[in-house]
């Protein structure tokens, strides 16, 4: 599959937060365009409520508040806190994944496209510094969403891997355990540079972890 070919297949992924929906329950999805918009509404609330207050400190009426709708807006759509935090989970993952792939696909090779892919989350990490707590918390609250958000992070950087290797643009062997290991080394600098320290210069950071990825750490002549 080219690089053309795997943006063509994640656009096409129905999980898509331009028409969010309940993962729980799909009987409540929305089914019109003021729908959507309110469920975005909703969940956007979420992130800010649930990122500031933590989970058992969040609660629905500080959702809906946030959010400008009604309390009976939120039950059109979730059934409790624990199932709009499901949703936000997968949410906030597909904005993360719909913010980064069009640039990743959009490098002239495998190698660029991490510097590019890491680069970009920073910034994403720093536009949406609640992520992080987001995340972690569901390791706690809903651990199937946890596992989840970082399964498919790993299997699209699997993929492009497996991409760059077929076009002979990194090694053949840069399969699961070195995705693992990229995705691995782009969360803890996002913590690092995306969240902790938000004037480092992040190009500078996605440079110096890329030239480890093409080069190693052993010592050159």
């Amino acid at each position: 599959m080219d690089r053309a070919q795997t943006a063509g297949a994640e656009a096409g992924n129905p999980d898509n937060p331009a028409n969010p929906g309940n993962p729980g329950n799909p009987d409540k999805a929305p089914r019109t365009e003021r729908g959507r918009r309110t469920l975005r509404k909703l969940l956007d609330a979420a992130a800010v409520e649930f990122g500031e207050r933590g989970f058992h400190d969040a609660s629905i009426s500080g959702i809906t508040r946030r959010a400008g709708t009604a309390l009976g807006s939120f039950y059109t759509y979730f059934d409790s806190k624990e199932e709009i935090f499901q949703a936000l989970v997968r949410y906030m993952s597909e904005q993360l994944r719909d913010h980064v792939t069009p640039i990743v696909q959009a490098a002239p090779d495998e190698i660029a496209a991490e510097r590019i892919g890491l680069e970009s989350f920073l910034g994403f990490v720093r536009e949406h510094r609640e992520i992080y707590r987001i995340i972690d918390e569901a390791e706690f609250v809903d651990y199937a969403s946890y596992r989840r958000h970082y399964e498919t992070t790993v299997e699209r950087i699997r993929q492009r891997l497996a991409s760059g290797a077929a076009r002979g643009e990194i090694r053949a062997d840069a399969g699961e355990v070195a995705a693992w290991a990229i995705a691995g080394m782009n969360v803890f600098l996002g913590m690092r540079y995306g969240l902790w320290d938000a004037d480092a210069d992040i190009e500078a950071v996605a440079r110096t972890a890329n030239d480890l990825l093409a080069n190693g750490l052993a010592k050159r002549d």
